[in-house]
């Protein structure tokens, strides 16, 4: 009584396939394997960045170069 056989299991896949469809299964389970293997990558990154710490992000500063066209330069001014 207290484990299921596989006649049980079979019938229970039967149900859910008739509930979801194969189709949105398959969705479902590409969604959930896209999910893993991005965690997994997220962990590979992260214990890199730890090993060998990336370079910092350079600071904006006054000067703007001709190839950086999408920077906006200003000043903040306090309320008089």
């Amino acid at each position: 009584m207290g484990s299921l056989s596989i006649w049980h299991w079979l019938i229970v896949l039967l149900v859910v396939v008739m509930i979801f469809g194969t189709k949105k299964l398959r969705n479902m389970g590409s969604d959930l394997g896209g999910a893993v293997k991005g965690f997994k990558d997220g962990m590979k990154d992260g214990s890199a960045t730890t090993e060998s710490p990336a370079a910092p992000n350079p600071q904006v500063t006054g000067n703007t170069t001709a190839a950086d066209k999408s920077t906006i330069d200003v000043e903040a001014r306090q309320k008089s």
